[in-house]
């Protein structure tokens, strides 16, 4: 970070972290934006460790794709969260909100500040003010998604979902099949939509002293910042790290659904050009980034800078 708006943001966020007492930074923002080089550089000035907040980051062998720190940017700041998982395993905001309390309480109890950084918002959500009281997960349920969402496709469980709960429908895409589920699922187990129990619980009680902040970026800008990036990523490897892992037995990985893997993967299997892959990739990647826009306008987050 060199230029005068990136030094900018960088004394505006450790001003936020020096004025609070047991402070938590959370740098949110969409993809693309820059948050993780903030995060190390904030870390690095403030001896803070960073937790990350990366739905995709935290598979081990997902890696360019990703957007994981540098072998450099790791050796700048400790992360805790990334690669620490098998890509078969479940991971849901719950089970991930977990594992960081527990790496934020280690870091405090080392003297050291905690920087959550990542852009999957309702995670961070999750650590901060705790989730919904909804039922546990039941297993008999998910699988019987899992075969219908096998069998009928992504859209039609979506569309299940959208039949009794239209608001949760709403704000879920069609491929987050964990989400969608687990939306299902509950409004079987409770009768309630988990809209409802979402409402009720309103994500009111901080569970930490913490301040939201975010990198400002116009749309054309980052629309530049995600072209690039594409075009970066898919010169290191995307592709090939992909068809490793599909190799491996990682076909049904969550992982794999995700944004700009899905493309690599629907290319590999000849369901999209080659020549197409990275327009398409761009064009995925803005749209999940509109959404993540939509979610800051409605959160309690500083812009820097």
């Amino acid at each position: 970070m060199t230029s005068s708006n990136d030094a900018s943001a960088v004394e505006q966020a450790l001003a936020i972290v020096r004025a609070q007492p047991e402070p938590i930074l959370a740098i949110v923002g969409p993809t693309a934006s820059g948050k993780t080089s903030l995060a190390v550089t904030v870390a690095e000035r403030i001896g803070g460790e960073i937790v990350s907040a990366d739905s995709i980051q935290i598979y081990r062998g997902f890696d360019i794709g990703s957007g994981k720190p540098t072998a450099e940017e790791l050796a700048r700041a400790p992360h805790h969260l990334v690669g620490t998982i098998d890509p078969l395993e479940p991971m849901d905001a719950a089970l991930w909100a977990e594992r960081a309390t527990r790496a934020v309480d280690d870091i405090r109890a080392r003297g050291k500040t905690p920087i959550v950084c990542g852009g999957t918002f309702l995670w961070v959500k999750a650590l901060l003010w705790g989730l919904a009281r909804a039922p546990a997960a039941d297993p008999v349920l998910r699988a019987q998604h899992k075969v219908f969402a096998e069998s009928e496709g992504r859209a039609a469980l979506h569309a299940r979902l959208r039949d009794v709960d239209p608001v949760s429908a709403q704000r879920l895409h069609p491929n987050d099949f964990v989400r969608v589920s687990r939306a299902l699922e509950v409004r079987a187990l409770t009768g309630r939509p988990m809209s409802a129990w979402q409402q009720e619980h309103g994500f009111a009680h901080a569970a930490y002293d913490a301040r939201l902040v975010a990198l400002p970026c116009a749309p054309a800008e980052l629309t530049a910042r995600i072209e690039a990036r594409v075009r970066t990523w898919l010169s290191a490897g995307w592709v090939e790290e992909v068809e490793e892992l599909l190799s491996q037995g990682m076909g049904n990985a969550r992982a794999m659904a995700s944004v700009g893997y899905a493309q690599v993967r629907a290319m590999t299997a000849g369901l999209l050009r080659h020549d197409a892959l990275e327009v398409e990739i761009v064009r995925a990647t803005r749209t999940f980034a509109r959404r993540q826009r939509t979610w800051l306008n409605h959160a309690d987050v500083t812009f820097l800078a």
